[in-house]
């Protein structure tokens, strides 16, 4: 345990970036649908009616059937519902770009923020109801 009389940082804040991100669907085909057909993402591992998985830059999007994968024993079942939200980030430059082709899709945004600094970031949902959000590099 930390304290705050501790030597060095605790070892969590070695961490360079969150590799992957799960979310859940029971319907996998339109998850696909949006993510590789309306977004662009690659998909890199599906399993109907179980997993699929996206490469999202540097890291992954992870999407599971919450009814397969909370009763696994190994890796260990994890599921969940509702609303989660999650950032993909993008070049400054592509900020602009990115919002517009989002748009192009079909896609509402349903928000866009300006932090202080003045930058921003835009939110939409996909068709589970999960929140994304795009942010430039450099946000925080």
């Amino acid at each position: 345990m930390m304290t705050e009389n501790s030597a060095g940082p605790p070892p969590i804040t070695r961490v360079t970036q969150i590799k992957e991100t799960c979310i859940y669907a029971v319907d996998l085909d339109m998850m696909r649908d949006f993510y590789a057909g309306k977004l662009g993402l690659e998909v890199i591992s599906f399993v109907p009616g179980k997993h699929i998985f996206f490469r999202a830059g540097s890291s992954v999007l992870l999407c599971f059937n919450p009814e397969d994968s909370g009763k696994k024993a190994s890796p260990p079942a994890h599921y969940a519902n509702g609303k989660y939200h999650f950032a993909f980030e993008v070049r400054q430059e592509d900020y602009q770009w990115q919002k517009s082709e989002v748009t192009k899709q079909g896609i509402a945004i349903t928000d866009e923020v300006t932090w202080k600094g003045g930058q921003k970031s835009f939110y939409f949902e996909d068709p589970a109801g999960n929140v994304l959000e795009v942010v430039p590099e450099g946000i925080w």
